[in-house]
């Protein structure tokens, strides 16, 4: 009896490290998608991605004003340019998610979740 209930608690103290240590992994991605631009803060996400691309579909890649995350009204001068800076941070952030990730879930113990 004794056995099974050491083996229970030795789970539950992996899945909550577990969930700690990716919800601390989501917090870092997080702030790496975080993208200050002209006085602006951006959130980089695939909403933004895609109405960037959009827009610069529709020729409209000079001059155009975005809204930040905060909803401030930001003049991005060259769209071309910005967007090019943010598929770069959202694939490189994405890509580390994805490595870490990994780490993480194959990790079998505390102690391989902790290193």
């Amino acid at each position: 009896m004794q056995e099974q209930l050491d083996k229970a608690l030795e789970f539950a103290n992996y899945r909550q490290s577990f969930a700690i240590k990716r919800k601390t992994l989501k917090e870092k991605i997080d702030a790496k998608l975080t993208y200050g631009f002209n006085g602006g803060i951006f959130k980089i996400d695939r909403t933004l991605l895609n109405f960037v691309e959009m827009l610069i579909y529709k020729d409209r890649s000079e001059n155009v004003v975005l809204l930040d995350s905060n909803e401030t009204p930001i003049l991005i001068e060259d769209l071309v340019t910005f967007r090019e800076e943010v598929f770069d941070r959202y694939f490189s952030a994405t890509f580390e998610y994805h490595e870490e990730y990994q780490k993480i879930k194959k990790a079998r113990s505390v102690e391989s979740l902790l290193e």
